[in-house]
């Protein structure tokens, strides 16, 4: 199974999402958090995280006659690769795509469902826009944008610090008078 194939199943995408930030968590908590996948189910796909190095056991113990493991996730291993990314058909691109912004909706939808949001206070938000760039400037935002967010990714959990979800999405804008399938006049391509 390819790192695409493994990573862009929505419930495995969850999981992985879960460990974000530095998260140790056992499968018991793991269950509390996704409790809409069945434990069965989830078991499984921990075990195929856990096979593809994606997830590491941190420690065991005994519980209730079983063996408890704590779970982290292996953040170089969480990821498609550029090379993988590069064979990927355009129909493929489509579908993680889609599995990436359902689960930013699964998680919008849980932020809003905790009740009392307030934009403001719990910094969250959503926007889109624009800016012309070269592709040396576009490089060199990615490479800014990199410097400022890679300290703050190492964070680990402490008092004070909540866990915050960072969603970005990079694409060129659709050439000026074109609309998918359509020249600026409207008609067929």
């Amino acid at each position: 199974m390819g790192r695409a194939d493994l990573l862009l199943h929505p419930v495995r995408l969850r999981i992985v999402k879960a460990f974000l930030g530095d998260r140790a968590l056992t499968t018991g908590q793991l269950t509390k958090e996704l409790a809409d996948v069945f434990p069965g189910s989830l078991y499984r796909h921990i075990a195929l995280l856990k096979n593809a190095g994606v997830l590491q056991v941190v420690s065991e113990r005994r519980a209730r006659g079983t063996v408890e493991r704590t779970y982290t996730l292996r953040l170089a291993a969480a990821s498609v690769g550029a090379q993988e990314a590069a064979t990927m058909t355009a129909e493929e691109h489509s579908q993680a795509f889609l599995v990436f912004a359902a689960g930013l909706l699964a998680d919008f939808d849980q932020y809003l469902s905790r009740g009392k949001t307030d934009f403001a206070r719990d910094g969250a938000g959503y926007s889109g826009g624009a800016m012309w760039l070269t592709e040396a400037e576009n490089a060199e935002l990615l490479r800014e944008m990199a410097a400022v967010l890679q300290p703050r990714y190492a964070n680990a959990p402490g008092k004070g610090r909540s866990r915050r979800m960072l969603y970005s999405v990079f694409l060129p804008a659709p050439e000026e008078g074109r609309v998918r399938g359509t020249s600026k006049r409207g008609g067929k391509r």
